[in-house]
């Protein structure tokens, strides 16, 4: 028997180009719906996922009505000498329309598989549209875009019902390997169906096999991949001449829960951001980037207007020149180390020699050609650091970088950060809810509460003087009492049960009493000496303990013996080698409520 072979060749070459078109129409639709927030969203899914769930004689007689000399698009190529039906081409479309759904759906899962703040941060450093897609979203979805490419391939060799309606069964043009199996059974010839089946099959797995097999194989080599050259994404557009340094931020913007609602300015090298997880401490520094954007408001860096609701203006973060260090580094996975820092130098031959500056400048010099995935989490953040820093941003954006870190390595890293910082010339903004971290690093702090900000002035003023009860309780306060006015410097504390003196004269305002728990003496340890005993002394006995490494809380009953360990007034904090000495001390004690330390805050 002599097997022709035309329907092969037919099958391949039309579901060759079927999926060449089915790449370029499922991958752009894809980004787009997976970008697209705006209605119908669900229905234009449901369009586009149509073909895959039709019946195939369905779907064969749509397109047959619309694309047939009677049908609304074909009216319109019929003058124009254009008559798809019966030929080739009509096979080609049909392929596409049934196999566009799977590549659609697998590139969209693709997509949104991606994490967004790796995208985001090719954004802010300097990455176009465009450079993001080729350069990051293409190279990290590219194995579900593969896989979908094959199932798409698959699916368009594979077609018939459709196929037959719209193209016929012509031998030489519309003739495919499913048309041919149907028709060799109808006309008996068995033996032949089966040779077809036993193709068609081999093709098949083939396709899939093949580019599992490649995956599999280029992910293995990846491990090992050595340096490539540097990627050369544009170079950052240059800002107009300041008119007046600093920042100046006044956003609005509706959140789940509450309304994110700042206005500052500050013009200090490194400003500390201290909140509560969930107060909106990272949306202000998303919109500030321009990862977001607000409701309303205005962002001017610099004398220059990034964000204006008013006027309309909302720079893209690719041009905005601010660097943002995500709290999970963002780094690109597909890149090294020596890559990911190179990733916003435009293409220069200094380009090579400035990576290797930063690299050896964060002690990084010997990863080079390591991927993110083969770094320690302080390593991973020196090369984010690294990266962000290479960009010479004006403004640098640090969100939270320390949380992810142990103990140990959070202090080196602190040390090296600050150390970095204390180099650069731009302003930075250091997000954290860790009081001692933005003690540290910065001389500024910023509270932020629900979306609002209370305050931001000095930490030594925040510390000594927070106006606020949630301010104190922040920034450390354990002690509070509700407050009786009795003189003009004379107070009762009734969570406290004692009258206290007050340097700061009391005003309807003030609520609260607050003072910190290592700013209570124990005055029977430092030998008062002659005199009278110092004001605000009172007796105290120990209801309890609390142990860390280096300190032990202590809570304490004034006047008299706690009833049992919850029964307390006050707690303070004492040197282990302290307690060493007032443990053996016979109880009551005696403790002193400084004037000086004890704040006055309003609700």
């Amino acid at each position: 028997m002599t097997l022709d072979l035309l329907p092969l060749w037919t099958s391949l070459r039309i579901a060759a180009i079927a999926t060449c078109i089915t790449f370029v129409l499922g991958v752009s639709t894809a980004y787009g719906m997976h970008r697209y927030r705006g209605r119908g969203k669900v229905l234009i899914e449901g369009l586009l996922l149509a073909p895959l769930v039709l019946p195939p004689t369905v779907l064969g007689f749509l397109l047959l009505f619309l694309l047939g000399t009677k049908g609304p698009v074909g009216r319109l190529l019929t003058p124009l000498g254009l008559n798809p039906v019966f030929t080739w081409y009509a096979a080609v479309i049909t392929a596409t329309v049934v196999s566009f759904p799977l590549l659609y759906k697998t590139a969209l899962g693709a997509f949104q598989q991606l994490d967004t703040d790796v995208q985001a941060a090719a954004r802010t450093l300097g990455a176009g549209e465009w450079t993001v897609f080729r350069n990051i979203v293409i190279p990290l979805a590219a194995p579900g875009l593969l896989t979908g490419t094959s199932l798409a391939f698959a699916r368009a060799l594979g077609e018939f019902g459709a196929t037959l309606m719209l193209a016929g069964n012509i031998p030489g043009q519309t003739q495919t390997l499913p048309m041919a199996i149907y028709f060799a059974v109808e006309g008996g010839a068995f033996r032949e169906a089966l040779i077809w089946c036993g193709v068609t099959l081999v093709i098949t797995l083939g396709s899939l096999m093949g580019i599992n097999g490649w995956l599999t194989a280029a992910t293995s080599q990846k491990r090992d991949r050595r340096r490539q050259p540097l990627g050369s994404p544009r170079q950052l557009p240059s800002s107009p001449a300041p008119t007046s340094q600093g920042l100046w931020v006044e956003l609005h913007k509706r959140l789940p829960g509450f309304t994110l609602e700042v206005a500052f300015h500050t013009e200090d090298a490194t400003l500390g951001m201290l909140g509560a997880s969930g107060a909106g401490k990272s949306m202000i520094l998303r919109c500030i980037a321009g990862i977001e954007t607000p409701d309303t408001g205005r962002i001017v860096l610099n004398g220059r207007v990034l964000f204006d609701s008013e006027q309309g203006i909302n720079v893209s973060s690719c041009d905005r020149n601010i660097g943002y260090l995500f709290q999970n580094y963002a780094l690109f996975p597909h890149l090294t180390a020596a890559e990911n820092i190179g990733f916003a130098l435009p293409a220069h031959p200094s380009t090579q020699a400035t990576v290797d500056h930063h690299l050896a400048a964060l002690h990084l010099s010997h990863l080079e050609h390591r991927y993110p995935r083969q770094l320690s989490g302080g390593q991973q953040q020196r090369v984010a650091l690294a990266r962000v820093l290479a960009s010479r941003p004006q403004l640098l954006l640090l969100d939270e970088p320390f949380s992810a870190l142990d103990t140990h390595l959070r202090n080196q890293i602190e040390n090296f950060m600050v150390a970095q910082l204390s180099a650069y010339d731009g302003m930075t903004i250091f997000v954290t809810h860790n009081l001692e971290e933005a003690y540290r690093v910065c001389e500024q702090l910023m509270i932020v509460e629900q979306g609002t900000l209370s305050t931001l002035r000095p930490k030594h003023q925040i510390l000594a003087h927070p106006e606020t009860l949630s301010i104190a309780q922040l920034t450390g306060c354990k002690n509070f009492s509700r407050l009786t006015i009795k003189g003009s410097h004379q107070a009762w504390a009734s969570d406290w049960n004692c009258t206290l003196q007050l340097l700061e004269p009391l005003t309807p305002d003030y609520s609260q009493l607050g003072i910190r728990a290592h700013q209570i003496r124990f005055i029977d340890l430092e030998a008062p000496g002659e005199g009278s005993l110092p004001a605000n002394t009172f007796p105290c006995w120990l209801a309890t303990t609390r142990e860390t490494p280096h300190r032990i809380t202590l809570y304490l009953k004034l006047h008299q013996p706690p009833a049992h360990a919850a029964d307390y007034h006050l707690q303070a904090e004492v040197f282990k080698e302290k307690w060493s000495q007032l443990k053996n001390q016979s109880l009551p004690w005696s403790i002193a409520l400084d004037p000086m330390r004890i704040m006055l805050l309003c609700p």
